[in-house]
């Protein structure tokens, strides 16, 4: 069966496009309180676990030991624009820990944030690999090596420690056994593990509670959340969801994957939401993301006011016009969301 339509993109009176699409909310003891479409045909989350990424960061004293702030925290949990700040953020961390930039393995990229990216141009530099996107979470993948007296070379690598440590740690955040999961290679080379969007919800509200069964989970997690809503410009940037919503509603994490994935937990509440737009359309995973937490129960209703002004975008024309939105279809929300 075909997942659900779950965003529509009208032009005038009609619907001009329309996005299918699965999601799952549920609590940490695994039970499942809101879903649509299918949600147990494991998927690619990229880079919505960036947060489960980072918990070897806290959990082996690395970041402590580095001394490394909130911002630089949550920089290790970013999809970062390149803008200035979070490319001076991403030196410092490697600086800390006394590491060299030649040593990220992410790949030269060009900044996404637009303006970051002409500056870059003008200046008549080539994009490096401190200007990637990621390059705030190879930094810290990099510190947790330095630190365990590892090597830095290959840490991208399946088989090195890093990578084995990461893959424990999504292993026991999700409760799943990931040793024999399907597994490819992430646009920024470390590997990415397939995972049902029933097992990354209920992940994401183990690590909204803190029970992941890690050494030291409980506070792992909660100094990630904390160093987010500290410095939530550092988890994407200038006019990106994550920042802007997590700025609105500090209660809310959420954290965008590549290919129309989206994850997000609530921490007072105790909840975990995964999402995927089947054809991996940005515009139709943020309609989703803010239809489905603003139809949670859980929130004031200054908070529900303001989640709601995520669910829509404009459709302009050339000139500036408004000629149609990007919508969440109520029907779909309403009916598996309803209070």
């Amino acid at each position: 069966m075909d997942n659900p339509v779950v965003v529509e993109v009208t032009r005038g009176e009609m619907v001009e496009s329309r996005h299918r699409g699965a999601f799952a909310v549920a609590r940490s003891d695994g039970r499942l309180t809101a879903s649509a479409g299918d949600i147990d045909t494991p998927i690619y989350p990229r880079s919505a676990i960036k947060a489960f990424q980072a918990l070897p960061l806290i959990e082996t004293g690395a970041a402590d030991r580095f001394g490394f702030t909130a911002e630089e925290i949550a920089l290790a949990c970013s999809s970062h624009g390149g803008e200035p700040d979070h490319v001076a953020t991403a030196r410092s961390m490697l600086a800390k820990a006394g590491i060299d930039e030649g040593h990220l393995e992410c790949g030269p990229q060009w900044p996404s944030f637009g303006q970051a990216a002409r500056a870059l141009a003008r200046s008549a530099d080539a994009p490096a690999r401190i200007h990637n996107n990621c390059s705030g979470k190879h930094a810290g993948m990099l510190a947790v090596a330095r630190h365990l007296d590892e090597p830095l070379a290959g840490y991208t690598q399946p088989d090195h420690p890093v990578q084995k440590r990461v893959r424990e740690t999504m292993g026991r955040v999700c409760a799943v056994d990931l040793s024999t999961a399907v597994h490819a290679t992430d646009g920024c080379s470390i590997p990415t593990w397939a995972i049902a969007l029933r097992d990354l919800a209920v992940g994401f509200a183990r690590f909204a509670v803190g029970h992941t069964d890690g050494p030291k989970d409980v506070r792992a997690a909660e100094r990630i959340i904390e160093a987010v809503r500290a410095a939530p410009f550092m988890v994407a940037g200038s006019k990106r969801l994550c920042t802007a919503l997590m700025s609105e509603v500090p209660r809310a994490f959420v954290k965008i994957g590549a290919e129309g994935v989206y994850c997000a937990c609530i921490p007072h509440a105790g909840l975990g939401v995964a999402l995927k737009c089947d054809d991996g359309t940005v515009r139709a995973a943020e309609a989703m993301v803010a239809a489905i937490l603003a139809r949670l129960d859980v929130w004031t209703d200054d908070e529900r006011d303001r989640l709601r002004r995520f669910e829509m975008a404009p459709v302009n024309d050339r000139n500036g016009a408004l000629v149609g939105q990007i919508r969440p279809s109520p029907p779909v929300f309403d009916r598996a969301l309803a209070r």
